[in-house]
């Protein structure tokens, strides 16, 4: 993942079951590190949500950002359940990245969920 540039939805979190961010890029590994280096102002740096705990990587831009949207229209419980259904301790997955592993085999392309 470390060199590999794809289409992703993540979502960010200041703790378990906390503030919780959901953005959408091209490079997950960069703005993953601009948002825990407090480089991104707004939201994120005010609020100290800075875990990596659930993101999904798509073919193309247009379904990565179709997701988002759509994810960022659900209620507070689906998205903690989102979380909790891949990374249920909520563990900052910034680490797997950014070594190139995948800390989930689900979150190889996308997702099934019908929400």
């Amino acid at each position: 993942m470390r060199d590999e540039k794809s289409p992703s939805v993540y979502i960010l979190a200041s703790a378990p079951r906390g503030t919780l961010y959901i953005g959408v890029t091209s490079d997950l590994v960069k703005r993953v590190r601009e948002h825990r280096n407090d480089l991104v102002d707004g939201f994120t740096r005010k609020h100290g949500v800075h875990r990596l705990v659930h993101f999904e990587l798509h073919q193309r831009m247009y379904d990565a950002i179709r997701r988002e949207k759509q994810l960022k229209k659900w209620n507070r419980l689906w998205k903690i359940e989102l979380v909790e259904s891949r990374n249920p301790e909520w563990r900052d997955l910034w680490e797997e990245i950014v070594r190139g592993e995948d800390p989930h085999h689900s979150h190889a392309r996308g997702s099934g969920d019908p929400r």
